[in-house]
């Protein structure tokens, strides 16, 4: 559970933000009549986030249980992808976002009503499927016959509204740079259990080999239906008997990623001006 609240919190947040940024920006430069245009393409990129994500989870249960295998590990391994992206993408543009924004909006008011719904649409509508898909990979890998996942990620998102209302009233400051930081860190190995599941959802679906070459078996020790095997595979996709294809995928994907995530942005230092003589 916490790790699907992580995920609504961090990605929620980050829609929040961007719908902070665009309409303060209107309400400070007096341009309230454009407000209705920037909400109308921000619901619409609700919708299509919402209705990209029912049409995954019921659109894959009309499949053979080899395609939903087959399908699930391929979104998996997308969805994956797609939040390695953000995170470093977050990470690099995170200081110059709200300049980039405060652009978008000034060329799109030049322009007129059509503009303005589309820049809230592509500013909102992206965070929203890339939402869609990592949750509906993250809860399928979480999943335990319970609503718990999706309970965590709705308390995420409802997190993350409060939040960015928060900072739209002023009445929340933090450093956006350290949240992003730990949350995108925390996300790092989050999406490393998700690629796992992945992978075994491609073996189970006959796409890779090695389903009955078990790196270890641990049920013993941690049974999944304990309390503490719940909240290992709740936090981490914990498996008690993954495959060894499946550790090999978890180690190369999350130590070197984690490394690059964590290591420290260098900063050109200026080049010091001489005086001519």
């Amino acid at each position: 559970m916490f790790s699907n609240y992580l995920i609504g919190l961090r990605e929620g947040l980050e829609a929040s933000l961007v719908v902070c940024i665009l309409i303060a920006y209107l309400v400070k430069t007096d341009r309230r009549d454009a407000l209705k245009p920037i909400w109308t393409g921000i619901a619409v990129a609700i919708a299509l986030a919402f209705g990209f994500g029912c049409a995954l989870e019921f659109g894959s249960q009309e499949l053979t249980f080899q395609a939903q295998e087959a399908l699930g590990g391929s979104l998996s391994i997308l969805a994956v992808g797609l939040v390695t992206w953000m995170v470093f993408w977050m990470r690099r543009t995170a200081r110059h976002l709200k300049s980039e924004l405060h652009g978008r909006l000034d060329a799109a008011l030049a322009m007129g009503t059509g503009a303005l719904v589309a820049t809230a649409f592509l500013a909102v509508g992206r965070e929203g499927l890339e939402t869609a898909l990592f949750v509906w990979a993250s809860v399928h890998a979480a999943s335990d016959g319970t609503p718990r996942p999706l309970l965590g990620v709705a308390l995420g998102l409802l997190t993350a509204v409060l939040l960015g209302w928060l900072f739209y009233r002023g009445a929340l400051r933090i450093n956006l740079a350290k949240f992003f930081t730990w949350t995108g860190g925390m996300l790092v190995v989050v999406a490393a259990g998700v690629l796992a599941y992945g992978v075994h959802d491609l073996q189970e679906a006959d796409f890779l080999p090695g389903l009955t070459d078990k790196a270890f078996d641990i049920s013993g020790t941690i049974p999944p239906d304990s309390w503490y095997g719940t909240l290992l595979k709740g936090i981490l996709n914990f498996q008690p008997d993954p495959t060894t294809l499946q550790v090999a995928v978890w180690l190369l994907y999350l130590i070197p990623t984690l490394a690059l995530f964590l290591a420290p942005t260098r900063t050109k230092t200026p080049t010091p001006v001489r005086d001519k003589v």
